[in-house]
């Protein structure tokens, strides 16, 4: 009963969520529009850094995100997920079982939208309703975001600033959505790898393939897997 309760208590909450962005989106809302100034992303964490971020970008394939929390879990590395709000409200046990194995959440947009498209209005309420949702599901609040396909424009970086959110690129991707080959990801994801790197991968079925191999080259070069927050010093 007080499971169910429990339960009832957060999907009342997600509705409200929901609710409210969909009311802004039509009525205006009350946010105040900052003056334009704004932090530049982070497309790493600098030479000084402790060590790499792994950044998975979820939108599908929950299946392999347990995959690759399992590896994960192997390895003792800690990554940063960052989840699609729509994909998120699907996968509720998924998204709280990837803080729970002490991971980073970050928010990945709602709908995954083209932001560069978006002025400061339509980026704001895309981004607080990824991560009103994601701070309802976990009790806890974001702090990073991570535009998707890498697309934003001054607007994006401007309502992540009024939000208290960090806009976080990469600087290697392994373009494994498109590219299904174990041996072209590991390459992309390890060649010259350097400290304070930020690794960007999706939870593909190849991916999960070349995780473990990934892995066992970061420790074998001294380094360590963090997570963004922790790469950033935070």
């Amino acid at each position: 009963m007080k499971n169910k309760l429990i339960s009832l208590a957060v999907n009342a909450i997600l509705c409200a969520v929901i609710i409210a962005t969909c009311a802004v989106g039509f009525a205006g809302g009350g946010a105040v529009e900052v003056s334009g100034e704004h932090d530049d992303p982070y497309y790493s964490a600098g030479d000084n850094a402790s060590g790499v971020s792994l950044m998975f970008n979820v939108y599908q394939n929950t299946a392999n995100v347990y995959k690759i929390l399992d590896v994960l879990d192997i390895y003792g590395a800690k990554a940063t997920f960052f989840l699609g709000g729509c994909w998120a409200d699907d996968n509720v046990d998924c998204t709280r079982e990837i803080a729970a194995r002490g991971h980073e959440v970050g928010s990945h947009g709602y709908f995954h939208r083209d932001h560069s498209q978006l002025n400061y209005r339509l980026n704001l309420d895309e981004i607080s309703a990824s991560v009103k949702l994601l701070n309802a599901v976990l009790g806890s609040e974001v702090a990073l975001f991570a535009p998707p396909s890498g697309a934003f424009n001054g607007d994006t970086l401007a309502a992540c600033s009024s939000l208290g959110l960090k806009a976080i690129m990469w600087s290697r991707d392994t373009v494994d959505w498109r590219d299904g080959d174990v041996h072209v990801i590991l390459r992309r994801a390890t060649e010259n790898l350097a400290r304070g790197e930020f690794v960007l991968m999706h939870p593909m079925d190849a991916t999960v393939s070349a995780l473990p191999k990934i892995l066992s080259y970061i420790t074998a070069s001294g380094l360590t897997a963090v997570t963004v927050s922790q790469n950033l010093g935070e």
